[in-house]
């Protein structure tokens, strides 16, 4: 049967520095405004702020990230090295944008945390594959840039990656005593300070600083001041010993100067930092291969008012790389494949049964067109070339794909009707390789496939001369419209002659599993005839 496969951190300021800021009337905007009032006489110096008494709640203020696409003049832009202008914002300049969203513009405290901790744990996911960095480490200040790691610890957990918290100086408040239950919900492990190793990398693959942030004044206390002791000897251990450890900064790494940056020069170096809202001032200072920009939900209002300078983000993505262009030392570039062994007992008999279960199996696993494969042909003069098609049909005769009868691939084929077909499904590490003869569908399936597609499709057949020169994209859509006018009575569109599809019948099969230290599994299907009977062997080939 044929197979037809249609922060800002510890947002957290003194009480003292939240005065200087707001303006009265936010009062009757935010109850934030009155727990900022009842905390002001808990409030100590700036020196004592950490490890004495937190105002979580009003510090959620600070829990603002803005995103805008638009593009002006500001006294907090720079030029980044990849030639975007993007917005750096000061210490007062980030603690009132938080201010105004979380008063008249009415946005709340876990709703912001959520969307900062989603963004901080989509970035490191665009970077660390939990198949390499899945052992994650969350040091968690009592201020919001802790309730940011502690959301992000849960997301990453869904991501595949093994998270655990530290979380010394908890906040007892009902925000965080909820994220703290989800956590332990999920059996996130919580581990004491006295529980870390002396070295952390011998346990983590990750360490995620969510600590201090921007609102953070003085200097820090036990037992951070430790815990920042370890990410620096880690730093310094990892530059001499080359080790994979990696650490990301929430917002600002702790123990920088909002504005100065590492000012000592001893200070926290991480490999990632994932800014909120906007870069603050000392991200000018960030060095790092990998920054980010994380949320978006600033309102035009604000973009305005600040006049921030921030790239879009690109689809529905939480997050967004910026600074400067990553350099890659393609010579470097792989991946430890971690994949369960393919072994001739356990594989199908018939590599077409073969072929549908793996299929079957990316599917499955949600991957982007997994009927996608690269078709390589050979002219007369001995040149391949390679295009991706689409698979439309598998059954016991082959692998049918449709196109362009006048095409290079098509005159290619003409030559020469042998050609190999090559799937990739990156996300299960899984190649397969067919090879084998090529000739024509009968028009009839092609006639049946065509009226299949949708009516844009048709005419898209149509007014493509595939693989010849045209003069601009304006030929294609001019074809395009005046074929849309004379079809737009929904009367039925011919097939054009030159347009059908091919059937590949396989003469050799490879399935293809990545594996650890480059021994991949390699299982080839040879057909051989016994008693008049077409058979498969199966072999196993050198990695």
């Amino acid at each position: 049967m044929t197979m037809v496969i249609r922060k800002s951190s510890s947002r957290a300021m003194t009480c003292l520095f939240l005065s200087q800021l707001l303006p009265p009337t936010l009062s009757h905007h935010n109850h934030s405004f009155s727990i900022y009032k009842s905390c002001r006489s808990l409030s100590k110096t700036p020196s004592d702020f950490l490890g004495s008494i937190w105002c979580p709640t009003v510090c959620a203020a600070r829990t603002i990230r803005s995103f805008s696409s638009k593009f002006s003049e500001s006294s907090t832009t720079a030029r980044m090295q990849n030639s975007e202008s993007i917005s750096y914002l000061t210490q007062r300049e980030a603690a009132e944008v938080d201010e105004i969203l979380m008063g008249p513009l009415g946005f709340s405290v876990d709703q912001l945390m959520e969307l900062a901790g989603l963004s901080v744990a989509t970035s490191i996911a665009e970077v660390y594959k939990p198949s390499e960095y899945s052992r994650v480490l969350a040091i968690c200040g009592p201020g919001n840039n802790g309730g940011d790691g502690l959301v992000a610890a849960r997301h990453l957990h869904h991501f595949g990656y093994k998270p655990s918290v530290c979380y010394p100086k908890r906040t007892q408040k009902p925000l965080y005593n909820g994220l703290v239950t989800q956590l332990e919900s999920l059996s996130v492990p919580f581990l004491s300070v006295e529980d870390l190793p002396v070295d952390l990398s011998e346990d983590f693959d990750i360490l995620v600083d969510a600590m201090f942030g921007f609102s953070f004044h003085g200097s820090p206390r036990p037992p951070f001041d430790d815990l920042i002791q370890k990410l620096v000897q880690l730093c310094n251990f990892a530059q001499n010993h080359q080790k994979s450890t990696v650490i990301v900064s929430v917002d600002i790494p702790s123990g920088w100067h909002v504005e100065e940056g590492d000012v000592s020069g001893e200070g926290v170096k991480p490999d990632m930092l994932v800014s909120l809202t906007a870069p603050k001032l000392c991200a000018k200072k960030f060095t790092g291969p990998h920054h980010f920009l994380g949320g978006r939900f600033v309102p035009p209002s604000i973009a305005d008012k600040f006049k921030l300078h921030l790239p879009p983000y690109p689809g529905t993505s939480m997050c967004v790389r910026i600074g400067k262009p990553l350099q890659i030392d393609i010579s470097a570039l792989r991946q430890n494949y971690i994949s369960p062994e393919l072994l001739e007992e356990q594989v199908a008999a018939d590599p077409i049964d073969q072929f549908r279960k793996w299929f079957d199996e990316a599917l499955t696993a949600g991957l982007r067109e997994p009927n996608a494969m690269a078709l390589s042909t050979v002219g007369k003069d001995g040149k391949p070339s390679s295009r991706i098609v689409l698979l439309k049909g598998v059954d016991k005769d082959g692998f049918v794909w449709y196109t362009n009868y006048e095409s290079q691939k098509a005159h290619e084929l003409s030559e020469n009707p042998q050609a190999s077909l090559l799937f990739y499904w990156d996300g299960l590490n899984r190649q397969v390789r067919v090879e084998g003869s090529v000739q024509k569908v009968p028009d009839e399936e092609s006639e049946q496939y065509f009226h299949s597609r949708p009516r844009g499709s048709q005419i898209g057949a149509i007014a493509s001369k595939q693989s010849t020169i045209i003069p601009g994209r304006h030929i294609l859509h001019q074809t395009y419209k005046e074929l849309e006018e004379k079809y737009s009575d929904g009367s039925l569109i011919p097939k054009p002659k030159h347009w059908g599809g091919y059937r590949l019948k396989p003469q050799l099969f490879e399935f293809w599993q990545g594996q650890q230290s480059r021994l991949h599994d390699r299982l080839q299907y040879i057909p051989q005839e016994i008693d008049r009977k077409l058979v498969w062997k199966i072999v196993r080939l050198a990695p």
